[in-house]
């Protein structure tokens, strides 16, 4: 049985549907007191209210289910920054995390998943494929990859200093249902809602202006829940870390090009002087070690994404 920590949120629901796929049964953990929407899984889970930072309420979910097994997709790092005192904010982050490692031992289950970002690359200049072994900048340009960067790094000294077994998914930039239409880092989902809504899309969430050159390795959601639950459930792993993405850098332009096959009037206007950057997840391991492979070209993954939009399957 896998403990799913925010397995009713936009990542964590798509790799519990892939994990009931594969047969194993689920236990989704929510800090807030959970609510089953109607239709989003086909088969039963099992529901629980637990906050990461509260050790006692993770480990009374051991004395109701036996988990053999913890994927780790709750975010619990001080974001938005200053929502609440730094300090304060990274002891709760950290502290959830060494819970969520402490019940694991508890428990002696077979393997922890833990969240990661394609974000924990930034700052390499250009680098094309990004592969696992990089060596990565000390620094991060904003607090997620900040903190992914440390959890990664306690993985991996819990793994080689306890019995436990720590996987990072670095996962990459994902789009599709039941994601934040006004995500901060890329605005292909804005371009979505706002062709669907026929309306010319607000990317003033942006961190940074969009451009039509401008490409990174976009995964659709149906695809990361797909290669998590894999990774999670592989007889054998032979690394630490994995890269969770498409294996491919999607520009905007092409994202719009995918879109307008669908809804040929979408306003989707870009303007061009990106950078040109075109860096990708290398996911050479995630194939060897599990059989991954994308099954949604951009193109598909929009007409999925329209569809899935239009039928209001997003709740």
């Amino acid at each position: 049985m896998i403990l799913v920590t925010g397995g009713l949120g936009f990542i964590g629901s798509h790799t519990v549907q892939a994990l009931l796929d594969l047969g194993e049964e689920c236990v989704l953990v929510q800090r807030r007191h959970p609510t089953l929407p109607p239709g989003r899984f086909d088969r039963p889970v099992h529901l629980e209210r637990a906050d990461v930072t509260d050790l006692s309420s993770l480990r009374s979910i051991g004395t109701r289910h036996r988990i053999t097994g913890i994927l780790h997709l709750a975010g619990s790092m001080p974001w938005p920054a200053g929502a609440e005192p730094e300090v304060e904010a990274s002891r709760r982050a950290l502290g959830g995390l060494l819970n969520i490692f402490q019940v694991a031992q508890d428990w002696n289950v077979r393997r922890v998943g833990v969240a990661s970002t394609i974000g924990v690359y930034a700052g390499l200049t250009d680098p094309g494929a990004l592969t696992e072994d990089l060596p990565l900048p000390l620094s991060a340009p904003h607090v997620i990859p900040t903190f992914k960067k440390i959890g990664e790094l306690l993985g991996g000294h819990l793994t080689g200093a306890t019995d436990l077994d720590v996987v990072s998914c670095r996962i990459s930039g994902t789009w599709g249902p039941l994601g934040r239409p006004r995500a901060p880092f890329f605005p292909a989902s804005q371009f979505v809602h706002a062709a669907v809504d026929g309306r010319t899309p607000d990317l003033s969430a942006l961190l940074a202006p969009a451009h039509a050159e401008d490409a990174l390795d976009l995964c659709y959601v149906k695809d990361t829940g797909r290669a998590l639950a894999l990774l999670q459930t592989a007889d054998t792993l032979h690394h630490r870390v994995y890269n969770v993405g498409s294996g491919r850098a999607t520009t905007n332009a092409e994202v719009v090009a995918a879109i307008k096959k669908v809804i040929p009037d979408a306003r989707l206007d870009l303007p061009t002087g990106g950078n040109g950057t075109r860096s990708y997840l290398d996911i050479t391991r995630i194939h060897q070690d599990t059989g991954y492979r994308p099954a949604y070209d951009t193109e598909r993954a929009a007409a999925d994404y329209i569809s899935c939009l239009r039928a209001g399957h997003e709740s």
